[in-house]
């Protein structure tokens, strides 16, 4: 299409409408941001509960793919133990892909000076999701059931159709992608509007849809790496994809809603329709508001020691005796990150050589962690402890194979 080979065809490239419940919804991210940061002191505690995030978000991703992945499974390729089963041993290997190009880029980011919104940047992380990808994996399907090889970090040579949508001419995907970084890339522009320049950017990616397969991963962890850039993403402590997962056809509407063109003299004066667009960006901020207050409530530090008192006092029967001495080393590692071995004697009242049992114990079961035989004790959040301590973080939710 003719419209659709110069990159003025994808404006506006921010909407007009709705700014004041965009600036709204602004606001109250950047509170409720701050209030989750300001939650978790000890950077241990962040550290691991940013892992089982990201554990959490590899999950989510594959469900928005169509691709269901239980967490125990996730748990066991983490541990290179994959399944026999094809299918699942593919999607454990996607869970594993994702798991560590998101831990690449947020290193990535925090120590390099990086235009996240450059083609450079983008085609790195479809080049270092597929690069982890075994050969078979490297294969799609059109929606005719033809096979095409997928080129890690290269735009694709072919034209495609998403839905109703006929992304940009495959020849003209340069200009677009250099319009789309000069624009949400700007540096001058304005802190208050990263966030809806971010959720734009969100829907403009998928709309331009660079790459032969792998756009919907590449996009949200382009959003990811935006909300950091925005000093949103509270320090790894929650995550977009779990919002989209769980109200996945409504994410889908939303973004197929936003491709349309403009409805009209009263509907802005780019190609494309600005109230589909604003509709998306609310729809998109809304659900960031929404993820963050969910993990500030899972996190708040009075309710997640109940719960782990809980877990002790009704389940873990396996440790016997020794429930009660892990539950009151578990709650002290939760209030301050990192205890000396020596602490254990004092928090559980026990005596050295029932104190090193007690190590061991909880040690062996997952209840906590160390980097040395005699090093400090670390919080740990084992998979039979997970939904107990954070309810609802997993959820097994539907799938079916539609894809964007």
């Amino acid at each position: 299409m003719e419209s659709y080979q110069h990159p003025r065809s994808m404006e506006p490239l921010v909407p007009h409408a709705e700014a004041g419940r965009l600036a709204e919804l602004t606001c109250e991210i950047h509170r409720a941001s701050g209030i989750l940061t300001g939650q978790v002191h000890s950077p241990h505690v962040v550290q691991r509960v940013a892992q089982l995030v990201r554990e959490m978000n590899c999950y989510y991703s594959n469900l928005i793919e169509g691709h269901k992945t239980i967490p125990r499974d996730i748990e066991r390729a983490l541990r290179r133990e994959f399944s026999d089963n094809p299918r699942q041993r593919d999607n454990q290997q996607l869970s594993l892909a994702h798991i560590a190009v998101e831990k690449r880029m947020v290193e990535r980011l925090a120590s390099e000076d990086v235009d996240v919104c450059s083609p450079e940047f983008i085609t790195w992380l479809h080049r270092e999701f597929y690069g982890r990808l075994p050969e078979s994996l490297h294969v799609s399907r059109t929606r005719d059931g033809v096979a095409y090889q997928v080129a890690p970090g290269r735009y694709r040579d072919f034209m495609v159709e998403v839905g109703r949508h006929t992304p940009p001419d495959f020849r003209a995907l340069p200009e677009f992608m250099a319009r789309f970084q000069e624009f949400y890339g700007d540096p001058k522009a304005l802190a208050t509007d990263q966030l809806v320049r971010a959720a734009a950017a969100h829907h403009r990616l998928a709309w331009i849809h660079p790459f032969g397969d792998g756009n919907g991963r590449v996009v949200r962890l382009h959003s990811h790496a935006l909300l950091i850039r925005s000093g949103t993403d509270g320090r790894g402590l929650w995550t977009l994809s779990r919002g989209l997962a769980r109200q996945r056809q409504a994410y889908f509407s939303a973004l197929e809603d936003a491709d349309q063109r403009r409805r009209g003299d009263l509907d802005g004066r780019g190609n494309l329709s600005d109230a589909a667009l604003a509709r998306f960006c609310v729809f998109f901020l809304e659900t960031l508001l929404d993820q963050i207050r969910f993990m500030s409530g899972l996190l708040e530090l009075p309710a997640l020691r109940l719960r782990v008192e809980r877990y002790f006092q009704y389940e873990a029967e396996e440790l016997q005796r020794h429930r009660e001495p892990i539950m009151r080393v578990v709650r002290t590692l939760l209030d301050e990150g990192e205890i000396p071995r020596t602490r254990v004697q004092e928090i559980t009242g026990k005596a050295g050589t029932v104190a090193a049992e007690i190590i061991k114990r909880g040690l062996a079961e997952g209840y906590f962690e160390t980097s040395s035989p005699k090093g400090p004790l670390y919080p740990a959040f084992p998979i039979q402890v997970r939904e107990v301590l954070f309810p609802r973080l997993f959820l097994d939710l539907p799938v079916d194979e539609t894809d964007r």
